[in-house]
């Protein structure tokens, strides 16, 4: 009787062993992955900085155009891991800064996402899904929001010349949601 008593307290401690591991694998597993962000959008509309009307100096001449935002290059989102679609903006500002305009973006929700500048070629399909960090890029910061219109600033070190792409980069998995050439 006694080794049946001692059979079972065994099975009952592996039993709560096996469900305390089960529970710490699956909140690590939920900590990685954020599978509820799959179901939650977050929708960002910014406006273009500097896009107002901006004032003309007194005694200019009323037909001369006022300096604003300008169109260095662009280019159109496509998919890699996720379906992604939207367009890319590089924009001088009035006051000459320059920022990384996404418009009408609309991806999958994910964990860690970046917006990346890059010297990588845009590829399609899986073979340009891992390329981006191979070469030289830079984090724009992470991304806003998953759907809609958002501006990242370039920090003013920035050589734009050495960089010919986008990507919006999922840091945590390092696979590219999608990426835009910058023409």
């Amino acid at each position: 009787m006694g080794t049946a008593v001692t059979v079972t307290k065994r099975r009952g401690r592996v039993w709560a062993g096996a469900l305390v591991a089960a529970v710490v694998v699956l909140g690590i597993g939920s900590y990685w992955f954020q599978p509820w962000k799959l179901w939650r959008d977050e929708t960002v509309s910014e406006a273009l900085p500097g896009a107002a009307a901006p004032q003309r100096p007194s005694g200019a001449a009323s037909g001369a155009p006022a300096a604003g935002p300008q169109t260095l290059s662009q280019g159109t989102l496509i998919s890699h891991e996720h379906t992604t679609t939207g367009t890319v903006k590089l924009i001088r500002l009035a006051d000459g800064s320059h920022t990384l305009r996404l418009e009408g973006l609309d991806t999958s929700n994910g964990p860690d996402l970046r917006v990346w500048l890059t010297d990588a070629p845009v590829k399609e399909g899986v073979a340009g899904w891992r390329v981006f960090d191979d070469g030289k890029y830079v984090s724009l910061g992470k991304l806003k929001g998953n759907k809609g219109d958002q501006n990242y600033e370039i920090p003013a070190d920035v050589n734009l010349a050495d960089y010919s792409s986008v990507t919006i980069w999922c840091d945590r998995f390092d696979v590219s949601f999608g990426a835009a050439s910058l023409t």
